[in-house]
């Protein structure tokens, strides 16, 4: 029973953290920290890595402390609150790094139609070169209308 609420926890933050990644994008990507996310949406300054990329290092953090205080002094639900981000934040890699902006270049052709509204749905968020009226703010989550042909 134990291995389930664990699962249970670490299902649960995964799912949370789409919520979490749409409110720091919209108010902090696009908000006080627009200088580490601004190169990311100018096309001319885009290089493999970019100060965007820092968000990544920012994620981390949380989940690594929560980890270390989730294994001291036993195992605890911390770890798998820990665990959840960490899966999210390999989820999001794939799909924003690989699928959507294709810095590695797998699925560049890809028909898989979860894939192709996920792109359409970013796309739209980057058509706005500056830190305001975006849209599609999260990840995982794609509105309906971005699945229509």
């Amino acid at each position: 029973m134990m291995y389930f609420s664990f699962f249970i926890v670490t299902l649960t933050t995964f799912l949370c953290m789409e919520i979490v990644t749409w409110l720091t994008h919209k108010f902090v990507m696009h908000g006080f920290l627009w200088y580490l996310h601004e190169d990311h949406h100018q096309p001319k300054y885009q290089t493999f890595f970019e100060k965007n990329d820092w968000f990544f290092v920012i994620f981390a953090i949380p989940s690594i402390l929560l980890f270390f205080f989730g294994i001291h002094p036993t195992l605890n639900y911390l770890f798998f609150i820990g665990l959840g981000i960490l899966l999210y934040g390999m989820a999001y890699f794939f799909i924003h790094e690989i699928i959507i902006h294709q810095r590695i270049k797998l699925f560049t052709r890809t028909k898989i139609k979860y894939f192709v509204g996920l792109r359409k749905a970013h796309k739209i968020h980057h058509k706005h070169l500056g830190k305001e009226e975006g849209e599609c703010f999260g990840m995982l989550y794609v509105p309906k209308k971005y699945f229509k042909i």
